[in-house]
């Protein structure tokens, strides 16, 4: 009997010891958990409450600009992102000490100003999850209006030409310094527009990105590339399409937008609901005119900027296909890709975006020049 008791005793004393082990193993990950969820929520708060006030604010300029600070010492501590799927094992993860080569990386830089350019539909609202990783980091960034977009008070069926639409933009440019170059980064039909500002401010822009962006050459409009798109036999983004009229001396469209039935398969495949949410209540009709103004550009001057290509890998309004070509058409200086990404990375995947940003701030163009 007691041999019987000196052999159980120890096994239930090992289980209990055990149970407690794995109870003090997963304390840490249950708080980091909490901790990746309660920063999302903030996140996600923000965004909400800034969909409310544009509902409410009208401003003189549109723009949105963060004039934090630039520290001396680069923050890296990154908010997590949501996602509506499961991370895959080729998805890549933003490890924050990554962001820059090293730590003197983001003091060495020429220019550490993003100005992010949003596209058809959408505002610069958008950004806001690119504008806390790269401040966050030690860059700066201003968000963008075009005109009829945003908060920006213009009615998009009043919006008849190209310069109009980009006006916000140009004249932002204007009225910074020479000395101060900036990064642009445009998404969609904004790229139509920063190709329009690099044509008349080539000497204050450092370098150009297009994000799943129109990337036309001279001569073309952005309609030429959604014709080849709307050509397809399945085609959702004919689907999603509404046209409004707005001109009753004129049988032609005014404005375009999207059916709200159709975003979610059409814009956002990838994008946690939130975001979703947010986009469904903030994005305006785009203005139709400027869509089919064909741009005229130079080698003198457009052509002197260094541009750079973020391609979507899940996109379904602007097909990987379609990008390619436009990518083949006219040859920028270097391509990355986005695995994972719907046609809004800023939402799917702003991690990996903003890790792509900072590693296009850091190339060294003084060759190219």
């Amino acid at each position: 009997m007691g041999n019987a008791f000196s052999c159980v005793l120890p096994l239930e004393m090992q289980a209990r010891r055990r149970a407690v082990a794995s109870k003090a193993l997963r304390i840490p990950r249950s708080k980091s958990r909490k901790q990746a969820l309660a920063d999302e929520e903030i996140l996600q708060q923000q965004a909400l409450a800034m969909a409310l006030l544009q509902q409410q604010l009208r401003f003189e300029r549109s723009a949105s600009v963060r004039n934090s600070k630039i520290s001396t010492t680069p923050k890296q501590n990154f908010p997590r992102s949501a996602s509506v799927r499961a991370r895959q094992a080729s998805d890549p993860v933003l490890d924050p000490h990554q962001l820059l080569h090293n730590k003197e990386g983001l003091q060495n830089l020429t220019t550490k100003h993003f100005v992010l350019i949003h596209g058809g539909g959408f505002g610069a609202w958008c950004w806001y999850k690119i504008i806390a990783l790269l401040e966050d980091t030690g860059f700066t960034t201003s968000a963008i209006d075009l005109a009829g977009s945003g908060i920006d008070s213009s009615d998009p069926n009043c919006i008849r030409d190209l310069n109009t639409y980009c006006k916000p933009l140009t004249s932002y440019l204007q009225n910074i310094p020479d000395s101060d170059k900036v990064i642009l980064v445009a998404h969609d039909v904004g790229g139509v527009c920063i190709s329009h500002a690099m044509e008349l401010f080539p000497l204050k822009i450092a370098k150009s990105v297009f994000v799943s962006a129109m990337m036309i050459r001279t001569g073309q409009s952005a309609f030429d590339v959604f014709a080849q798109e709307l050509a397809g036999p399945d085609c959702l983004l004919r689907k999603a399409q509404i046209f409004n009229y707005g001109n009753k001396d004129s049988q032609s469209p005014t404005s375009v937008e999207y059916d709200k039935a159709h975003l979610n398969d059409l814009l956002f495949n990838q994008s946690p609901s939130k975001d979703v949410a947010l986009a469904t209540v903030s994005m305006r009709p785009v203005p139709f005119s400027p869509l089919m103004e064909k741009i005229s550009i130079s080698a003198e001057n457009y052509g002197i900027v260094p541009r750079y290509y973020v391609m979507t890998g899940e996109d379904r309004a602007f097909t990987i296909a379609m990008q390619e070509k436009l990518a083949e058409l006219n040859p920028p200086n270097q391509v990355f890709r986005l695995k994972g990404a719907d046609h809004a990375p800023f939402f799917s995947k702003p991690q990996a975006l903003s890790k792509v940003l900072a590693e296009i701030a850091q190339i060294d163009t003084s060759a190219v020049n």
